[in-house]
């Protein structure tokens, strides 16, 4: 199998095994989704939190309201009393006034944060240095999960409006945020290897041969933005040991420079009649009663 390092700009992603028969129309589209799946994940959990410290997504049009203006505008939650958390709420007021406060108790809390841990184990960029590759499947397992746990402590379901809801159903909004810069469209998504667009239309092996145990680093890239940066002929932890060993060197050659020239005439392979000593038999005398 050849094993593609996917990177985004410098920093590492994910393994995947592949071969070079593959088209890379559809490779292309596999890393894409396995990308962009992973950060599905990422914002799942990030809403989750949310949702264990202060429960349930407010409607649009009463998010970042005052209870005085809700109460003012006659505007009502109608899915509070719907999607009631097992075992009961704890109210926390959420201070930004995004979600409703009425959170899971901490069994459910529990619940939550544990299956998050789990999934985000699953997808993380740590899998690069356990040299684990990720898989379509992988990403759909953390997907699983997370909708799992959700259903526990909300057997009743989210409001359509959650973003958690949302993102389970590919109903996101991401326009306007952060988030959408990361996304990839799967139609607009280019590999490049080498400084080489690996062009769609041709096979894997048009590019690196059909060594089945090549390994080799690919750069996932939005179509538009140009050719990415070259890798580092170095890798990071090789530039540190170079750098570490050129600092030690450094210092060596400062203390040599601040030592007397003449330093050397007290050692004892510098005594020119040492071994005519050493034949006579007149080292080590010592002077004095015995």
């Amino acid at each position: 199998m050849v094993q593609l390092h996917v990177k985004r700009g410098d920093e590492s992603q994910f393994l995947f095994n592949t071969t070079v028969d593959v088209h890379v129309d559809s490779l292309t589209l596999q890393v894409a989704s396995i990308y962009n799946r992973r950060l599905k994940v990422d914002r799942i959990c990030s809403e989750i939190s949310e949702l264990a410290d202060h429960g349930i997504s407010l409607p649009p049009n009463m998010q970042g309201l005052t209870e005085d203006q809700i109460i003012e505008l006659k505007l009502k939650d109608e899915w509070q009393e719907r999607c009631i958390p097992s075992g009961g709420a704890d109210f926390k007021k959420d201070e930004i006034e995004r979600r409703n406060g009425h959170a899971p108790n901490e069994k459910m809390k529990d619940v939550l944060r544990k299956t998050m841990e789990e999934a985000k184990a699953l997808i993380s960029k740590k899998q690069v240095e356990a040299n684990v590759c990720l898989t379509v499947d992988t990403v759909k397992e953390a997907l699983d999960q997370l909708r799992g746990a959700v259903m526990i402590v909300y057997p009743m379901g989210l409001p359509p409006h959650d973003p958690i809801r949302m993102e389970f159903e590919d109903q996101e909004d991401l326009t306007g945020t952060q988030a959408s810069l990361q996304v990839i469209p799967d139609e607009e998504a280019q590999l490049w290897w080498a400084s080489k667009e690996l062009q769609r239309g041709k096979k894997l092996q048009d590019y690196i041969g059909k060594n089945e145990k090549t390994k080799i680093v690919v750069k996932i890239q939005k179509r538009g933005q140009g050719a990415p940066a070259r890798e580092p002929l170095v890798n990071e932890e090789a530039q540190k040991t170079m750098m570490m060993h050129y600092y030690k060197r450094q210092e060596e050659l400062k203390k040599l420079e601040e030592a007397e020239d003449d330093t050397y005439l007290q050692s004892e392979w510098s005594d020119r009649q040492a071994l005519k000593r050493q034949f006579q038999g007149l080292t080590n005398i010592k002077w004095g009663p015995r």
